[in-house]
């Protein structure tokens, strides 16, 4: 009953800037829930004098609810699927991956980019937009102002994406396979490489959206190593600070249940049609991948309402300079690689 009392409030904020963030989102897909709750977020904290009695569920489901959400997300990978029909995009998805961690390492250090700004950017641009950023900021314990700097970045170049690379798809004369892993390998989130796959889809009269969505999932499959690789860094330089700071404490166990869900999925997924649940397996499925994404809303609701969009703005000019060359090393590797692979 304390947790309730406590948190009751602040939690309720969130969800209340979730519903019509989540409802945008639905309209302008391209911009997707998360930067609208974001932006509602940053908005509402500037009319609310005292917000002591927000704090503790804010943060709540800042932190808590956005583990959650990434551990719901695992429920809508299908292992066996994604690494079967996968397995031709690894190449370049593990190329994509090194070289936006690659050039954001060396922007952090040649402009003195904050860290885990760096990490998240970084992170955020080579696996899958915000979801990796929503796994990935609880390991480094980056602040809100911090994710929603990475967020922010992100989106930008969503946009951009899903805007041009059709039209540039067209003029480099790439197959309809060839976009789908461009589509599904240079585009950050789930709900831009949609838009990129489908207004290709348009164009061309092809069917590259189930191509580019297999390939961006599993690229979200790299969120298990680079986590797990992170907690490792993260407790040694704690420990290189003589801080008492104990393996526990750290260790990302919410990547655990994401993978634990994701086995689930996968076991069902075999077993589904032999015990004729298909149809209540599909819902369920579907079920908790939208509960997954309206919970990563919330979050950035709460992360949008502890952010200062004055700071936001002043400072944005670096990490938005890392976006951009992260992007376009992507971009360019991409291609390059479907080159070297015949495929383009």
């Amino acid at each position: 009953m304390n947790f309730i009392n406590k948190n009751m409030l602040g939690i309720a904020l969130c969800f209340l800037i979730a519903l019509p963030s989540w409802i945008l989102g639905g309209f302008f897909p391209i911009i997707g829930g998360p930067v609208f709750a974001i932006i509602i977020g940053m908005i509402v904290t500037m009319f609310i004098k005292n917000s002591d009695p927000l704090k503790p569920g804010i943060t709540f489901t800042s932190k808590k609810i956005l583990q959650l959400a990434v551990i719901f997300l695992g429920f809508g990978m299908n292992l066996s699927e994604i690494l079967e029909s996968g397995k031709q995009s690894l190449p370049i998805i593990i190329s994509t991956i090194l070289v936006s961690l690659i050039i954001s390492y060396v922007l952090y250090r040649l402009l003195k980019i904050p860290s885990k700004i760096s990490v998240l950017v970084g992170v955020g641009s080579s696996i899958c937009g915000g979801s990796a950023i929503a796994a990935t900021a609880p390991v480094i314990n980056a602040d809100d102002e911090e994710i929603a700097q990475a967020i922010s970045v992100i989106f930008l170049f969503n946009i951009i994406a899903a805007l041009i690379f059709p039209t540039l798809g067209g003029f480099l004369k790439l197959t309809n396979e060839g976009f789908g892993l461009f589509a599904g390998t240079a585009v950050n989130d789930t709900s831009s490489v949609t838009a990129a796959a489908s207004a290709w889809d348009s164009i061309h009269a092809s069917d590259t959206l189930k191509l580019a969505t297999v390939v961006k999932l599993t690229r979200t499959l790299a969120i298990i190593p680079i986590t797990l690789v992170l907690a490792l860094i993260n407790t040694k330089k704690e420990k290189q600070n003589s801080v008492n700071i104990s393996i526990k404490n750290i260790f990302p166990f919410f990547i655990l249940f994401f993978v634990l869900a994701s086995v689930v999925t996968t076991i069902f997924n075999y077993i589904a049609p032999k015990y004729g649940i298909i149809e209540q397996y599909d819902t369920f499925v579907n079920i908790m991948k939208t509960l997954s994404k309206f919970l990563i809303v919330m979050a950035m609701g709460a992360i949008g309402f502890n952010t200062n969009i004055i700071k936001l703005i002043k400072t944005g000019g670096k990490p938005i300079f890392m976006g951009l060359c992260c992007w376009i090393g992507i971009s360019f590797v991409s291609l390059f690689a479907q080159h070297i692979l015949g495929i383009w």
